[in-house]
């Protein structure tokens, strides 16, 4: 990277090099926000030869997505192997002052259309004045002339108005005309420096998002490829199957581990444009691949469940390397890898290096080989009861969560499958979360005791519902009052418990209220399920050990 150099340029070079595209608005940059009297005022300065502040510009040969409209202006694109010079800082001044001179309609998000060419000078102003208005209220409109008409306007026009006016009429449009704008030039820099740059100027704003980078980076007008168009898309199919929550960060990942195996920020702005374009249609059929696996194999059928975003990565890469659906001693190694990583907390920190780790023991699974994990789990019952405290965030419970929703949970009502949606498993109160033993119901009867609030919602409490039961039906009853009534309701009840991976309901303490028999019966039931996923290799804590934790539940009620 050369030295910033500094230049400047005139209006008209100015305007006639954004005409001719070669000066770009980059898409990361913010909304132009300015409005029609903030613009004024910068114009009121540039007339009466005030600094207007240094403009940044990136010159470059990298062609990245940029505003194509202004208002009513078409931009064009710049021609193939030229130089652009892309906007670093001072977007909104040169947004304004191209609007003001060019006359244009620009649309806000309103709705509402300010029209730049309601500008005007006032020839009766003096130089301590404002001598750009936006309005001819109170104004003698003879000394009036409109900006753009002093600008672009025949002699004639200009003849019509008083003799007295004419010297400053002249004067007016030499001022505009000449005025030197400073620019500082930034040479031969890679994207993620000029992105830098941005970021540093642009301090106090909002930094700018990898994927944002990678949108400007990546379009091709030619191609017909505007990532944001492309991710929008994707994630408008993933809705229509309750997966929309998947984050443009996890594509990006996806692309950057198909292409070079690693998926870090600085590794993704280095992606060949073409390359990226190339594949992005065979990344994103192994994202679905991936997502119709997780939801039609592991019966997870919102991505609100799923343990983590980034399990989409390292899946994705088997699929595109897979083309067939996985079987056998593949099938059984790939859901062991799955479970490890949710269990074992893998992706909770460093994601994106263990990703790139992670793909090797995707290799081998694909291989048929199965995988040495530098991490443990523990499946054990014990384990679920001393770290089940419920929030629907971590990844662990998302994990058990995910365990619940496989066996199609049952309404207690009727026995009819309860409908999980990603609207209601945000936050810990969902709707569809039932604490089995009613929190107003614990409260009463635990008392007053350090570890209340662990046990009464503990993941092991909570059941998945639908909205109508959780509220009206069993609000704050004991349990052996409110599945009398279900009882007589639905007489296929032991059968639509065990969705819930609660069994006989008298060995589970749902007739005597005995939250003991029933946290430690669900813990052994769910225990089972993870160890049917997992391949135990030698570091794994399976046995069951007496509980030693001063949580331990005996005798809580």
């Amino acid at each position: 990277m050369k030295l910033p150099e500094p230049i400047s340029k005139t209006f008209t070079g100015l305007i006639a090099d954004i005409e001719k595209g070669q000066i770009k608005i980059p898409q990361f940059q913010r909304e132009f926000v300015w409005d029609l009297k903030k613009s004024s005022k910068l114009m009121d300065s540039i007339i009466k030869g005030y600094p207007i502040g240094t403009f940044i510009f990136w010159k470059t040969k990298e062609r990245l997505r940029s505003i194509r409209n202004l208002g009513n202006a078409r931009l064009p694109e710049p021609i193939d192997g030229d130089f652009t010079e892309f906007v670093l800082d001072g977007q909104q001044r040169l947004t304004s002052l191209f609007a003001t001179l060019k006359g244009l309609k620009i649309e806000r998000e309103t709705g509402k259309i300010e029209h730049y060419d309601e500008m005007f000078i006032n020839l009766d102003a003096e130089e301590d004045e404002e001598i750009i208005t936006t309005t001819k209220e109170n104004f003698d409109e003879s000394a009036l002339i409109r900006l753009t008409d002093l600008i672009y306007g025949p002699l004639t026009l200009l003849f019509k108005y008083d003799v007295k006016y004419h010297s400053k009429l002249q004067d007016y449009k030499t001022r505009i005309e000449a005025y030197n704008y400073s620019i500082i030039l930034i040479r031969d820099a890679p994207l993620d420096i000029a992105t830098e740059i941005f970021t540093r100027i642009n301090e106090g704003g909002k930094p700018l998002t990898v994927f944002e980078i990678m949108v400007a980076k990546t379009f091709d007008a030619d191609r017909n490829f505007d990532l944001s168009e492309k991710y929008s898309g994707l994630i408008a199919r993933l809705a229509e199957v309750e997966y929309e929550t998947i984050s443009d960060a996890t594509v990006l990942q996806t692309v950057a581990i198909l292409l070079e195996k690693d998926c870090t920020k600085k590794t993704i702005l280095k992606l060949n444009k073409k390359e990226f374009i190339d594949i992005w249609d065979k990344a994103v059929d192994a994202i679905e691949r991936t997502v119709d696996y997780f939801r039609n194999y592991y019966r997870i059928p919102v991505s609100q469940l799923l343990p983590y975003n980034s399990l989409i990565v390292p899946f994705s890469y088997f699929f595109y390397n897979h083309n067939d659906k996985p079987t056998g001693i593949t099938q059984k190694y790939l859901q062991d890898f799955f479970w490890r990583v949710s269990l074992g907390t893998r992706y909770s920190s460093g994601v994106e290096s263990k990703i790139s780790q992670d793909i090797k023991r995707i290799d081998l699974i694909i291989n048929d080989e199965l995988p040495k994990y530098d991490w443990t789990v523990d499946t054990s019952a014990e384990f679920i009861k001393n770290n089940g405290w419920f929030s629907a965030g971590r990844s662990y419970i998302k994990a058990l969560l995910s365990i619940y929703a496989y066996h199609q949970p049952k309404s207690f009502i009727d026995g009819s499958i309860v409908n999980i949606n990603n609207g209601w498993l945000k936050i810990a109160s969902s709707k569809n979360y039932h604490h089995f033993f009613p929190k107003a119901y614990l409260e009463k009867k635990i008392g007053d005791w350090e570890y209340k609030n662990f046990w009464i919602n503990h993941i092991l409490n909570i059941t998945i519902v639908d909205d109508y039961l959780n509220k009206r039906e069993i609000s704050a009853k004991a349990p052996s009052t409110y599945m009398k009534k279900f009882e007589k309701q639905n007489p296929e009840l032991e059968d639509t418990m065990k969705t819930h991976l609660i069994g006989d309901l008298d060995n589970f303490g749902i007739w005597d209220n005995n939250y003991d028999a029933f946290i430690n019966g669900r813990a052994k039931i769910l225990s089972k399920e993870l160890k049917k996923r997992i391949i135990p290799q030698g570091t794994d804590k399976t046995m069951e050990v007496e509980l030693t934790d001063e949580r331990e539940t005996n005798q809580l009620i």
